[in-house]
């Protein structure tokens, strides 16, 4: 196989982002938390990432999805690789970075998090999602798990020594999850028996660990109808003796999934027989609990949408380069013979800067996500952090959605570059075409994170969009060569809002039939602010890319929010069921 197969970590703009799009530095000294990195040590967490994913994971990224994973006997086999890669993680010390030191993590910014799971992401995804709910579970436990359980599961997480899983999703419960029929009885050691059948549960079971930590949402006896009677209960593989040994629970997996992509990953049927569980948080209140864990993945997820364009740019510009085929229409200097590398052509160029100024735009947003919600938890002024919430509020289902919905996208353009050989299974970006699809589902689906931006958020308050439009027309108001477009779409959004919430007032449907379009709206707006702030602080003399990128992204990416809009305001017509 050619070079083009290789990922190469993008950790140019990824420093770009951290060190003069966000000035993360400068917060981190403001946070007492924090307060001893600086730039020189992010930089180096970067690489050290970098070379673990590009020397560890995309090697086995191919291999895994051609053998996919076995179960026999209620084990799991993972691909050739798999585990050897995760202890090489756990050793390196990868599971603890963004840990509270207190129970053995590295206490450093969830930022750091962000940007190590977008480079493990663009390089085998079906490997990341073994441990896509580990940082999610350790923030569930470490906020509402009794003191005991903390003492003896959360380092076990912490270290990586053992994974964990979410067990939401049942036959007849998807979205839905006050459909939910896995009980919970009391028993007299003050424990729960949990009896009942999840499905889709990624890493249900596996050979990476000797434990699993199960996170399951069941009902108790007293339990009202719907989500609000929905508690969550720590259900591990194997459960700890009086003589500090630990025994198989009764937790089974029954099989695993044939799946369109992520071939790598078990997706399991896990049966609970009576198995034995222990109570996270309050009775009835799981889904406050599980909540924690969800945001946090739903983040994660979104990342995986910047993983998979980055791979798909990474590898559409390789081959672009070295395809010769026809004439260029406008020909390279020095260019002899009959053919040009398609790199030259103009409809492949289209293709290219889609997907470098998407890609790009996304990481900057991404990671301004991740760093709001290390501003929420860590700043030092009460009403900072409140700001700071309400913005990571809003931006979480427009990461989530916007990028694996893009990420998707971006990969079957990618994936035009290469014709016939985008096909085939060498050139690998067949391979993120299918892996990315999923990422538009689970962790809630994107329509599900649409309706949860317009309808829960936007529309719950007056100011409902407040906190974004404050923060992009600070933007607006500095001098840049776009901040007169961003201000007057900022303007044009907020009368699109008030125009939804006036007729919503009048047809309860409403928001539900826009709220697809309106996310993809206040998206490609948040794009141009991206590539806006991108512009103002890049320096032309080392880096030009920005201000051609900014260029294009509002020359040929914004008025995309033209189609948007339309449709936004199209809502207010009713749409006939079939």
């Amino acid at each position: 196989m050619s070079e083009h197969s290789h990922y190469i970590p993008p950790l140019a703009d990824m420093a770009f982002v951290l060190e003069h799009w966000l000035n993360a530095p400068a917060d981190w000294q403001r946070m007492p938390a924090f307060a001893a990195l600086d730039a020189d040590t992010a930089r180096m967490v970067c690489e050290a990432a970098g070379d673990f994913c590009a020397g560890q994971l995309a090697p086995l990224n191919s291999s895994g999805d051609l053998q996919g994973c076995t179960l026999q006997a209620g084990q799991v086999r993972t691909p050739d690789g798999f585990a050897a890669a995760y202890q090489a993680y756990v050793q390196a010390g990868w599971p603890a970075l963004a840990c509270d030191a207190s129970v053995g993590g590295q206490g450093l910014p969830g930022l750091l998090d962000a940007v190590l799971n977008e480079m493990i992401a663009s390089s085998n995804h079906a490997w990341a999602m073994y441990l896509g709910i580990m940082h999610g579970a350790y923030a569930c436990l470490h906020a509402h798990a009794s003191a005991e359980l903390q003492a003896q599961y959360l380092p076990k997480l912490v270290s990586g020594e053992w994974l964990a899983t979410m067990c939401l999703t049942e036959p007849q419960a998807g979205s839905d999850l006050g459909l939910l029929r896995t009980q919970a009885q009391p028993a007299e050691d003050g424990s729960y028996r949990i009896s009942g059948n999840k499905i889709l549960i990624s890493g249900g079971e596996q050979d990476l660990t000797d434990n699993i930590v199960h996170l399951v949402l069941a009902r108790l006896p007293d339990a009202p109808a719907g989500t609000k009677g929905i508690s969550l209960f720590l259900v591990p593989k194997k459960i700890p003796q009086a003589d500090a040994s630990w025994v198989p629970n009764t937790v089974y997996c029954d099989g695993i999934e044939k799946k369109m992509g992520i071939k790598g990953s078990a997706t399991c049927a896990m049966r609970f027989e009576s198995a034995q569980g222990w109570l996270i948080g309050q009775p009835h209140r799981g889904l406050a609990a599980m909540f924690i864990m969800m945001n946090s993945a739903r983040l994660h997820v979104g990342l995986q949408g910047v993983g998979h364009a980055e791979t798909a740019y990474q590898l559409a510009l390789a081959y672009a380069r070295e395809r010769q085929q026809m004439r260029a229409v406008v020909r390279p200097a020095g260019a002899t013979g009959a053919a040009d590398a398609i790199v030259h052509h103009p409809a492949v160029r289209r293709i290219l800067w889609d997907l470098r100024v998407w890609t790009q735009g996304m990481r900057a947003l991404g990671y301004w996500c991740g760093h709001v919600i290390d501003l929420a938890a860590h700043a030092p002024d009460a009403d900072e952090r409140a700001r700071a919430q309400a913005l990571a509020a809003l931006l979480t289902p427009i990461v989530k959605s916007l990028f694996t919905e893009r990420g998707f996208q971006l990969a079957s353009d990618a994936l035009q570059v290469f014709g016939g050989y985008g096909y085939v299974h060498e050139y690998r970006i067949e391979q993120i075409v299918r892996d990315s699809r999923i990422a538009m589902i689970y962790e809630g689906t994107n329509q599900i994170q649409a309706a949860d931006l317009l309808q829960r958020k936007v529309l719950a308050s007056p100011d409902g969009l407040a906190p974004l439009l404050e923060a992009w027309r600070a933007e607006a108001a500095l001098p840049s060569a776009h901040a007169a477009t961003l201000q007057a779409w900022c303007d044009r959004l907020a009368q699109a809002t008030q125009a939804l919430a006036e007729d919503a007032a009048h047809d309860a449907e409403l928001p539900a039939r826009a709220a697809e379009d309106y996310l993809r709206l206040v998206g490609t707006v948040a794009l141009a602010f991206a590539w806006c702030r991108a512009a103002r602080v890049a320096d032309p003399a080392t880096h030009a890319d920005k201000h051609d990128s900014a260029r294009y992204c509002f020359d040929y990416v914004l008025p995309h929010a033209e189609h948007w809009l339309r449709l936004v305001q199209a809502a207010r017509h009713r749409v006939a069921p079939l």
